[in-house]
């Protein structure tokens, strides 16, 4: 399966939209194989997740985000569900949960409800290994045009994360242990 046929599908080559959701995906990718690299003694399945972390935000073109090229119709915290609906169109029901799972570091379904998120209500955590590795090493990577290949310092991915609560953080600090070893 190549990633890239299917956000080729989606996104035109020439738009801000693809530039951004390519070279973003390709940073979660390096970052995300770099990790399972570090757990290999987990069983990490790295061919999985150099695939599922470049489609992980196919659905940001959905959403209406114009500085990133997005002129959809819905909010972009939506771009987790909307992925998993289209990839599960695709045929990838186990890289659509990646897609919905990832979303700041997980959605729980009192996380929806407290806060009244536009999604469904169900929970959106990450669960597996390679879930858990691709959300984790996508906070260190904003897709700002001008910062795409800059990674962040760690104490600057904790103070985004803190902004949404002491749950989003505390569930940052848990993999953070996971994975830096």
């Amino acid at each position: 399966m190549d990633p890239h046929i299917i956000i080729e599908k989606y996104c035109n080559r020439n738009s801000l939209t693809y530039t951004i959701l390519v070279e973003h995906s390709k940073m979660v990718v390096r970052k995300s194989l770099e990790i399972a690299r570090r757990v290999k003694h987990m069983e990490p399945d790295e061919a999985f997740i150099d695939e599922a972390a470049m489609l992980h935000d196919i659905g940001i073109f959905m959403t209406c985000e114009p500085a990133i090229g997005c002129y959809g119709d819905r909010e972009y915290i939506c771009h987790g569900y909307l992925g998993r609906d289209l990839l599960e169109r695709e045929g990838l029901p186990r890289h659509a949960l990646v897609c919905e799972r990832h979303v700041g570091l997980g959605l729980t379904l009192d996380d929806i409800e407290r806060q009244k998120l536009k999604v469904p209500l169900r929970n959106m955590l990450p669960i597996t290994l390679e879930e858990k590795i691709i959300c984790y090493a996508d906070k260190f990577y904003s897709k700002r045009i001008d910062a795409l290949d800059r990674e962040k310092p760690i104490e600057e991915v904790r103070k985004n994360i803190g902004k949404y609560g002491h749950d989003q953080l505390k569930r940052f600090d848990e993999l953070h242990k996971l994975f830096s070893k």
